[in-house]
């Protein structure tokens, strides 16, 4: 995974989603969704990342960290500091 590479572990119906999904966009991030309601084993890896809590948008960064459930404020700092933005 390179420095820069995001994914999102997502939902249609999760408005936290939605709404780091439109901040990603808004600053032209680059990132890749995985649906939990279409890939159960994505399902599987968000409550494994979150210790067996099954909340959403997980999003994982190219360091190897990851934010689940993040204000914009927080993503956007996390971007900031990766250099992404």
């Amino acid at each position: 995974m390179s420095l820069k590479e995001i994914t999102m572990y997502s939902a249609d119906w999760c408005g936290d989603c939605r709404r780091s999904k439109r901040l990603m966009d808004e600053l032209n991030v680059a990132y890749t969704i995985i649906d939990v309601d279409a890939d159960l084993s994505a399902a599987e890896k968000v409550k494994e990342i979150n210790g067996g809590a099954q909340s959403i948008p997980v999003i994982v960064f190219g360091d190897g960290t990851h934010m689940t459930e993040p204000s914009d404020i927080d993503l956007k700092a996390k971007l900031t500091a990766l250099g992404i933005i």
